[in-house]
């Protein structure tokens, strides 16, 4: 089964996700930045101009960078992104979860419009009570 553990987390989790989502959309540093451990990696081997990033002050501030390049009309403009759970395992504090993406953006090196689906695979934990993430892990699943 894909999804697993106490619904209340779950719904947390998938919030947690939406979060990361609209922070996206709305280019808000608080909102997109409030999803992570202190201690969290972010990996996006498939970007070598991205990488990957160790904490969340480098999370963010890699994201803040990204945001002048990845998005539309120069940067100007927010991707268009949206986020939908494939699935949440939840284990005590500790969770997996798998997420797949849909964006539009328009690439920094050639100028040309993406459509394109990708993969997060999630590592999470309870912290103080709230779920954050400490891990993702993306991967491109389709461009055009």
């Amino acid at each position: 089964m894909a999804f697993t553990g106490p619904l209340e987390d779950r719904v947390a989790i998938r919030e947690l996700m939406d979060t990361h989502a609209h922070g996206v959309m709305a280019k808000d540093p608080a909102i997109w930045g409030s999803i992570w451990a202190e201690d969290a990696y972010w990996a996006l081997p498939e970007y070598p101009d991205l990488g990957g990033y160790t904490g969340k002050e480098a999370i963010l501030a890699g994201w803040i960078e990204s945001l002048k390049h990845y998005g539309l009309d120069n940067g100007t403009r927010p991707m268009v992104y949206f986020m939908q759970p494939g699935e949440i395992a939840v284990d005590g504090n500790a969770a997996t979860a798998v997420a797949y993406t849909i964006e539009i953006y328009d690439d920094p090196f050639t100028g040309k419009r993406v459509h394109a689906t990708g993969r997060y695979d999630d590592e999470l934990k309870k912290i103080d009570g709230r779920w954050l993430f400490t891990r993702r892990e993306y991967r491109t699943v389709f461009a055009d």
